[in-house]
């Protein structure tokens, strides 16, 4: 590890601390040169799949693109950022944990869906609409009356 400063390779570690959300170890160096103090942070190399899109493009997983989505969805609902989130870190979770290599967007857009129809049925329909593409007003018509068969009732989030 270069010293940020001097750029001398050589450095002590003073104190080692988990990160505050445990995903990383933040460290405390001093360069054996300059004498000057400052801060690395290591964590895990998390690789994710390619996403293959419908048209056969490839892309890295975008966690953001999948949030900004889903808080769309979300809009004006009674659905917290911090849900969200944890949605996004189930379905990085499991994307990683599968070992594949690339995975179909339609994957993603079926776990979004599957989560928002848990937490609020108004934002699963609203993820619906655009991510499904519906052809006409009757196949929306039949979603909603299947969420209304389902009982329609939603959990606050």
């Amino acid at each position: 590890m270069k010293c940020p400063f001097c750029g001398f390779a050589d450095n002590r570690v003073i104190d080692s601390r988990l990160g505050k959300e445990g995903n990383s170890i933040r460290r405390r160096r001093e360069c054996l040169q300059c004498e000057r103090r400052f801060t690395t942070y290591e964590r895990v190399e998390e690789i994710l799949p390619l996403i293959v899109k419908k048209d056969g493009r490839r892309q890295p997983f975008d966690r953001l693109k999948v949030i900004a989505g889903m808080q769309r969805a979300c809009e004006k609902r009674p659905v917290s950022f911090a849900t969200i989130e944890n949605i996004v870190d189930q379905l990085e979770r499991q994307l990683q944990e599968s070992g594949d290599r690339e995975v179909d967007s339609s994957r993603i857009g079926k776990a979004v869906m599957d989560a928002l129809h848990e937490i609020d049925e108004v934002a699963y329909v609203r993820f619906a609409s655009v991510y499904r593409q519906f052809k006409d007003i009757n196949e929306f018509m039949d979603e909603l009356k299947d969420i209304l068969a389902d009982g329609g009732g939603q959990k606050p989030g």
